[in-house]
C-alpha cells in the first residue's frame, strides 16, 4: 500500500496513545522503528539499560502490530555481522526512499542530536519531515518559552508556582496553594534514626516474558563487555507494568516519601522513592496519571501533604522545567563549563564500584546492580564527588547517560551539567551543591563503617570529600565571594590559616592525581 503517514518512533517515545492522537489509521499509515548498535556503543551503556530499551521497544512494536499497523522495525541480532544497521541517519534515509511515504512525522525527540539527525535524514531522502509537539508533557515548549521570555533568572520555584496556578494541581479556591505553602521541602529533609528505616516494601518486579527473554539473551551475547549485569532483570517494559509500579508506590511508599526523600541508608537502594522516572521517560506512563494518583491519595487521606507536594514538585515542577531549559538553551548549553574544568574523566571506579569510600561504593553498587540511584545519591554523593574532583561536566553527563536506566539527554544534561556540576554557571541552580563529608554523615549511616573521617580534611583518615570540599572553595572563592547563598561557606574557608590551606591544596592535588591514575581511592 501507499503509506500516507509514516510515524518515526524512538525508544523513549513509547506512548501508546500517540497514533490515535495523530489520527493514524492502520490501513493508511505505518510506523518506523530501529535498534541501532551505534546508539548503544557510542558510550558503553549499562547492560540493563540496553535490555530495558530494546524490550520496551519490541513490546511497543508488537502492541501496535496487534492493532493492525505495519511497523517497519530493524532488529539487532546476537551476530554483529548479521545486522544491516549502520548509523541511524543512513538507515532512516534509505528506508524513507524505499517506502516513499506521502508524509513523515515524528514527535519531538528527547535529544537535540537526534532531532538534527531526523531532519537530515528527511533532507537526504528528499522528503518533508514534520516534528510535532510531544503530548506527553504538561507544558509545551512554546509555553515554557513564553514563561522564560524576558526573565533575568530562571528559577525552578518560579516556574513551579506558575505551573501550579495554570494547571490547578494542589491549589485551593482563591488561587492559594494547598496547605498555605507552595513548597514543603523543609519538612522533607529528615534522616533515619540510629535504627534505620526498618522494613520497606520493595518495588514490584516483572517476570521477563518471551520477548524480554530474547532481548536478555541478545544483550548477554552481544554486549558482554558492557558495565552492569542482567541478573534478576524485572524492569517495567509495558504500560501495564508501569501502572502496577505506580499503584505500588502510591500504596506502599508515598506516605513516607516526602519526609525521608533526602535520607541515605547503606544497603537500601530504593528507600521510599518511586522509581517511576524510567517508565515516565520512556513514556510508558504519563505524568498526568501519576499526579492524579498522588493527589487522589492525598484527598483520600492515604498520604500526607508534604509527601504529595514533594512528588508533585518533581513531576509538575522539576521534570517539566529541565525539559524547557534543555530545549531553550541547546545546543550551546552542552558546551557550558562555568568552572573552567579541564578535560577530566570520571574516576575509573565509577565504572566498577571499587573504592574504599563507603558512601560512594554503596551508591555505585546501586547503579551497577540496578541502573539506578535515588536523587540524593546522584546529587550529593556521586555528583558531589565528581564536582569537587574537577571532573569535566559534560564527561559526567556522558557517564550518567551510559549507566542510568532513566537517562535521556533532555533530562540528564540539565541535571548533571547544570544542577549537579554547576557547569551552566547558575542557570539551573543559584549555587553549587557543594558540601563536605559531614553532610553525608548527617544524612545516613555510611560514615560509621568507613575508614575515612568526615570531620577531617588532613591526615591519613581524612575524608576525600572533606579535603576536596575545602580545596574546591579555595579554588573558586573569587567566583563565589559575591554569592549570598555561599556566604557562610566562604566565611568558614576564611577562618583557615595559610598553612592549613596549603596543606589542603597539596593533599587535594594528590587525590586528583590518584583518581586519574586509576587505583581505588
Amino acid at each position: 500500500m501507499t503509506i500516507r503517514t509514516l510515524l518515526v518512533v524512538f525508544g523513549d517515545q513509547l506512548d501508546p496513545s500517540v497514533p490515535e492522537i495523530l489520527g493514524l489509521e492502520p490501513d493508511r499509515d505505518a510506523l518506523w522503528m530501529a535498534e541501532v548498535d551505534e546508539e548503544i556503543t557510542a558510550v558503553p551503556s549499562h547492560k540493563r539499560r540496553i535490555a530495558l530499551f530494546l524490550a520496551a521497544m519490541r513490546h511497543y512494536r508488537d502492541a501496535r502490530r496487534g492493532e493492525g499497523f505495519d511497523v517497519h522495525y530493524h532488529e539487532l541480532t546476537t551476530d554483529p555481522g548479521g545486522d544491516r544497521c549502520p548509523d541511524f541517519a543512513t538507515l532512516l534515509a534509505a528506508d524513507l526512499r524505499r517506502l516513499a511515504p506521502e508524509r513523515v512525522v515524528a514527535v519531538e525527540p528527547g535529544d537535540h542530536r537526534v532531532r538534527e539527525v531526523l531532519l537530515r535524514a528527511g533532507q537526504d531522502a528528499d522528503l518533508p519531515l514534520e516534528i510535532l509537539p510531544d503530548p506527553h508533557f504538561l507544558c509545551s515548549l512554546d509555553d515554557f518559552r513564553t514563561w522564560a521570555a524576558g526573565r533575568r533568572r530562571f528559577l525552578m520555584e518560579d516556574f513551579y508556582r506558575w505551573m501550579r496556578k495554570r494547571t490547578g494541581w494542589l491549589m485551593d479556591e482563591g488561587g492559594h496553594p494547598a496547605g498555605g505553602e507552595w513548597n514543603f521541602d523543609k519538612a522533607n529533609r529528615a534522616s533515619f534514626g540510629k535504627d534505620g528505616p526498618g522494613p520497606i516494601p520493595a518495588p514490584p518486579t516483572f517476570e521477563p516474558d518471551d520477548v524480554t527473554a530474547e532481548v536478555l539473551a541478545l544483550v548477554d551475547a552481544r554486549y558482554a563487555s558492557h558495565p552492569g549485569h542482567l541478573a534478576g532483570f524485572g524492569e517495567a517494559v509495558t504500560p501495564a507494568h508501569a501502572e502496577e509500579a505506580l499503584e505500588a508506590f502510591i500504596r506502599d511508599r508515598l506516605p513516607r516519601f516526602g519526609t525521608y526523600q533526602d535520607a541515605l541508608w547503606q544497603g537500601k537502594p530504593f528507600l521510599y522513592h518511586s522509581r517511576l522516572s524510567t517508565a515516565l521517560n520512556l513514556k510508558l506512563i504519563t505524568p498526568k496519571r501519576c499526579l492524579e494518583a498522588a493527589v487522589g491519595a492525598l484527598d483520600a487521606g492515604r498520604a500526607p501533604l508534604n509527601s504529595v507536594e514533594g512528588f508533585v514538585r518533581q513531576l509538575l515542577g522539576w521534570r517539566e522545567y529541565v525539559r524547557g531549559i534543555y530545549w531553550t538553551f541547546m545546543p550551546e548549553y552542552a558546551e557550558r563549563n562555568a568552572l573552567d574544568c579541564d578535560d577530566v574523566q570520571v574516576p575509573a571506579f565509577y565504572w566498577t564500584g571499587e573504592t574504599e569510600m563507603v558512601c560512594v561504593r554503596d551508591a555505585l553498587r546501586n547503579v551497577l546492580d540496578h541502573g539506578y540511584a535515588h536523587h540524593i545519591q546522584r546529587l550529593m554523593v556521586l555528583g558531589l564527588f565528581a564536582q569537587l574532583a574537577g571532573v569535566h561536566p559534560y564527561r559526567f553527563h556522558l557517564w550518567h547517560m551510559a549507566l542510568y536506566l532513566d537517562a535521556v539527554d533532555w533530562v540528564s544534561l540539565p541535571n548533571t551539567l547544570g544542577m549537579s556540576q554547576f557547569g551552566d554557571g547558575g542557570l539551573v541552580g543559584t549555587k553549587p551543591y557543594c558540601a563536605s563529608g559531614r553532610y553525608i554523615d548527617r544524612q545516613g549511616n555510611h560514615c560509621a563503617g568507613c575508614r575515612y573521617d568526615p570531620a577531617e580534611a588532613l591526615g591519613p583518615q581524612a575524608c576525600p570529600f572533606t579535603t576536596l570540599y575545602w580545596d574546591f572553595l579555595d579554588r573558586h572563592r573569587g567566583r563565589f565571594g559575591d554569592n549570598r547563598r555561599m556566604t557562610f561557606q566562604v566565611r568558614n574557608l576564611e577562618r583557615k590559616t595559610d598553612a592549613e590551606l596549603e596543606a589542603i591544596r597539596t593533599r587535594a592535588g594528590e587525590i586528583r592525581d590518584a583518581l586519574q591514575a586509576g587505583p581505588p581511592l
